[in-house]
């Protein structure tokens, strides 16, 4: 049975520990307020990015793109997996890897590039696919659009040259603060969602050419999806570690509360036990 030492030190232990969990929680949640306004404003520009590169594919339908060309066969993918640097967030990197390893054996006998955003998945791939390994690209105390720009020109050249036939993306999308989807998208070839065969051209001219608009509109709209995956994933990242926090916070109430039951127990049969020998002592005088 532990000593009345042992336990307060144990009590004073697990104090010091709630007030970590305590203090990330706090800063997790100020994160998270901050996090969530990015993401909430980088929707509207994707999906408007989409609608763009739809109008412009119905006016000019013989008008085409390197980044728009399917490939005839598939015979390179390349999977970017999105996660977080850090833990202490509970299952958030855990679930994305999981589903990335689904993505990864759907696609059977091609060549496997895998690229990594974040160094949780880059030290999970590592250990198993090692010689699939491609790019790491570490994740920054705050994502910016530049770290998009740089993974989409490298991801842009190695499709445009034929290097890879398909790229798949793969990050958390963020849906609650308890609740992170894993999600997988085709990155490239570039698809423009809603497209549909029969309409009529739209009645308006582009200028210079739908061609010009083009080579700036594709790549852009490519960028713009990589920002948004890591914008998805960081405020995932804060929503999972703030809940996490908060139920190890709970926990270390609860263990407090047992261990200082099991203190004053302790301490009680401690002073009865002296009681009984005093008594014993008297008697026998």
């Amino acid at each position: 049975m532990p000593s009345l030492k042992d336990i307060k030190r144990r009590i004073t232990t697990v104090r010091k520990t709630q007030q970590i969990t305590r203090a990330m929680r706090m800063v997790a949640g100020a994160k998270l307020r901050r996090a969530q306004q990015a993401v909430e404003a980088a929707r509207p520009y994707a999906d408007a990015m989409r609608a763009t590169l739809l109008e412009v594919a119905r006016a000019e339908k013989d008008v085409e793109h390197p980044l728009l060309v399917t490939h005839p066969q598939t015979r390179a993918v390349e999977v970017v997996v999105v996660t977080s640097d850090r833990g202490l967030c509970g299952a958030f990197n855990a679930n994305v890897m999981k589903f990335a390893q689904g993505v990864i054996a759907a696609r059977t006998g091609v060549s496997l590039t895998i690229t990594t955003a974040g160094r949780k998945a880059n030290e999970f791939f590592r250990r198993r696919f090692h010689d699939s390994m491609g790019a790491d690209y570490p994740q920054q105390s705050w994502v910016r659009y530049e770290q998009a720009a740089e993974i989409g020109k490298r991801l842009a050249e190695r499709y445009a040259t034929s290097e890879v036939d398909e790229v798949v993306l793969v990050y958390n999308e963020f849906v609650s603060a308890i609740s992170q989807k894993p999600r997988e998208v085709r990155l490239l070839p570039f698809t423009v969602a809603g497209e549909t065969e029969g309409e009529a051209p739209l009645p308006y001219e582009i200028e210079p050419s739908p061609q010009k608009l083009l080579e700036v509109l594709v790549p852009k709209a490519v960028e713009t999806e990589i920002y948004r995956a890591l914008l998805e994933n960081q405020v995932g990242e804060h929503a999972a570690r703030m809940t996490a926090m908060e139920a190890a916070t709970s926990n270390t109430e609860e263990l407090i509360s047992s261990l200082t039951l099991k203190y004053n127990r302790a301490r009680q049969a401690a002073i009865t036990k002296e009681l009984v020998e005093i008594v014993s002592g008297a008697e026998a005088l």
